[in-house]
């Protein structure tokens, strides 16, 4: 009979005693069943003691956590966290080194536990910590646990950091800045001003002024990896605590510092496995520098600057330079507008009296404006080539160089997710990232001339954008999906990746999701199979019945009992193809022959089969004859077909309704039968 739901069997084991075996009772108070086994061992003032588990966190039970306790669980018995708080209160304060090391050290161990934490805190027990590390000048053992027991107290947020004092937080930042100073004892520091800058502008500005980004990247180049992620750590909550303007700066001074193609060199590509805080602490990053480029994404052109109209103008005069060679001043006004209204209408303006109009549309905004800018400045053959070749085109099969920019930028934004905040456990960065330093617009340069290709493919017309820029968008997804780690590598796939692929991988994974992968269907997809390989048997033997002409090999004719068939051979198995021929010759007779063996010759009679078709089907109803497993490859395809055809029929009721993967659970039995209605009366 099973224990009642509120007993757990656990073991109790305290130093120097046997082990006591218990029946612990979640509903008898925790102090009772402390009275009872401090009794069994014959121990006074069981309010001096506490549970506490064994193994891993040896967090103390408590009567909220009690309930957590497991079948099997070992507990030990040990210092109440009341006594405990207090006996290493007053160690801390020893004049004794030793007394003190064992007692800040035991202290950074028991400060991960909350009803500790709130036993040392209530004895003022921080402002202890804060007077070792004010008034030393340790940087040895003796700091290095009390740096990691003041972060363990400070992780349950009973004290604000902003209570921090001024000396405390240069003290920790002195332990950053030194060169001559215990690896772990700067870890901790980087971790505690990491968690202090995110709470206060105020202790954001003096981290940002006392910690400067060059020291940070000396600890990013750094050996060792703690460090070195602590440091990251550190650097990304300066970045998110940051304004937008500072942001900015921050940033233009790490590209100057070649930040991306050191951690593309050192970091990615280190021969250590990368950690998830690490690829986490990347993906910010990458993030962080993408939404540099959201105000121009969320700014449109509506009012515009000079500059702007002048930009606009640049890529009309790029991509028409022999036209605009034409000098202007032998043109009318009206003339040269309408020259530069079809110039933009060529570019893919939808308003190419006014190109303004296109891109008043925010998102994508002049974000889009710059990657065409950029784009026709440092690819101008690639840029001239793409308005050209579309302007020699007839109308209805131009691939609008304007509307796909803009329409492409979007897309970009919203793979990249350029303008969302940053999610708090993703590590999806990318590699080549950091391999480039104007990501967002190389990445553009290689994508427009994507659209371009795809748009020949598809011969597409302008009817079809929207379906070309779908494809375009499946063409980006799964190309970054593969993680390729540089811009040259993802060039090279995602151009591998024609209209044609998409269409077969769309294919594939349409016949996947038909063919769904449910327990249930599967199990009846292995129901069906005997009864669908019979019918492809009776087919094969039907066939047989039927005959085929097949070429004539020997002169000599005979019959042979099908009861006298001892062995099909097929291919180089073959006597009759192991005649010499050519070679092509040769491996045509081999595809398509084959050999009954019989007991009434010696000889064999030998077969050239018309057709690859014919081959699959005499071969399988041969071996059908012979009592034997068919094995062409017409017989898994026909299978195929025909499981997919009957599970349609099968599931037709069900479309649209999810087929759980396990079956509902029986119901208990009734408590009687006597609802069932006896029909032993009717008989009668």
């Amino acid at each position: 009979m099973p224990p009642p739901k509120d007993v757990v069997k656990i073991a109790i084991q305290m130093v120097g005693a046997i082990p006591q075996l218990i029946e612990l009772q979640q509903s008898k108070p925790l102090a009772s069943v402390l009275k009872d086994v401090c009794d069994a061992w014959s121990l006074p003032n069981a309010e001096r003691y506490a549970l506490q588990y064994a193994d891993g966190r040896q967090t103390y039970i408590t009567e909220s956590n009690r309930r957590d306790i497991k079948n099997g669980s070992i507990l030990r018995l040990t210092t109440s966290p009341d006594q405990e708080a207090q006996r290493l209160y007053t160690g801390i304060q020893s004049k004794n080194v030793d007394v003190k090391t064992d007692s800040l050290k035991k202290l950074a161990g028991l400060s991960q536990d909350v009803t500790f934490a709130q036993e040392f805190i209530s004895r003022n027990g921080l402002k202890q910590i804060y007077s070792i590390v004010e008034e030393g000048n340790d940087t040895g053992e003796m700091l290095a646990h009390t740096l990691k027991a003041f972060t363990e107290l400070m992780e349950h947020d009973f004290v604000s950091w902003e209570n921090l004092s001024t000396v405390f937080i240069k003290k920790i930042v002195s332990y950053v800045n030194m060169n001559a100073v215990d690896a772990s004892i700067q870890q901790l520091s980087l971790s505690i001003l990491e968690n202090m800058v995110p709470t206060s502008r105020l202790l954001f500005e003096l981290v940002k002024k006392e910690v400067t980004l060059d020291r940070l990247l000396t600890h990013l180049q750094a050996t060792n990896a703690e460090l070195q992620l602590k440091a990251m750590a550190l650097l990304i909550a300066l970045l998110l605590s940051a304004t937008d303007a500072e942001r900015r700066e921050m940033m233009d001074y790490l590209r100057e510092k070649n930040l991306r193609q050191f951690i593309h060199k050192n970091i990615i590509h280190s021969s250590e496995p990368l950690g998830d805080e690490m690829a986490h602490y990347l993906y910010v990053l990458q993030s962080v520098s993408l939404n540099l480029c959201e105000h121009r994404m969320k700014t449109s052109m509506d009012p515009y600057s000079q500059e702007q109209r002048d930009l606009l103008q640049s890529l009309r005069q790029t991509a028409f330079e022999s036209e605009s060679e034409v000098p202007t001043g032998s043109f009318s006004t009206e003339r040269r507008r309408s020259l530069c209204a079809k110039e933009f209408r060529k570019l893919g303006f939808m308003n190419n009296s006014n190109p303004a109009e296109d891109l008043r549309r925010a998102p994508p905004g002049l974000l889009a404006l710059d990657n065409m800018v950029y784009f026709s400045r440092n690819t101008p053959n690639a840029y001239s080539r793409f308005v050209l070749e579309n302007s020699s085109r007839e109308d209805k099969h131009e691939c609008p160089f304007a509307r796909s920019s803009i329409q492409l930028t979007l897309i970009l934004c919203e793979i990249l997710h350029i303008g969302e905040p940053c999610s708090e456990t993703a590590q999806a960065f990318y590699p080549m990232f950091f391999g480039q330093d104007h990501f967002f617009e190389e990445l553009f340069c290689i994508c427009i001339q994507l659209v371009n290709k795809t748009w020949k493919e598809m011969r597409a017309t302008q009817e079809d954008f929207d379906k070309v820029m779908q494809v375009v968008r499946e063409q980006i997804t799964r190309t970054l999906s593969l993680k390729p780690t540089s811009l040259e590598l993802f060039k090279t796939r995602v151009n591998a990746l024609n209209y044609s692929e998409i269409l077969k991988l769309r294919q594939t994974e349409r016949l996947h999701q038909e063919e769904t992968l449910a327990v249930p269907v599967l199990e009846l997809r292995e129901k069906l199979k005997p009864e669908l390989l019979e019918l492809i048997r009776q087919q094969r033997l039907l066939h047989l019945c039927e005959g085929t002409l097949f070429r004539k090999i020997s002169s000599r004719r005979r019959q042979v009992p099908v009861a006298d068939m001892k062995m099909l051979l097929v291919g180089k198995e073959c006597p009759h193809t192991k005649e010499k021929s050519s070679g092509k010759q040769n491996k045509d007779v081999l595809e398509l022959a084959f050999s009954i063996v019989h007991d009434m010759e010696e000889y064999c009679l030998n077969f050239i089969a018309p057709t690859r078709y014919e081959f699959c089907l005499w071969t399988d109803g041969l071996n059908v004859l012979l009592g034997k497993e068919m094995t062409s490859e017409r017989t898994q395809t026909d299978l195929d077909v025909l499981l997919s055809m009957e599970l349609k029929l099968r599931l037709l009721d069900l479309e649209n309704v999810s087929i759980p993967d396990n079956p509902p659970p029986v119901p208990k039995p009734p408590s009687n039968l006597n609802f069932c209605y006896d029909f032993s009366h009717a008989e009668q």
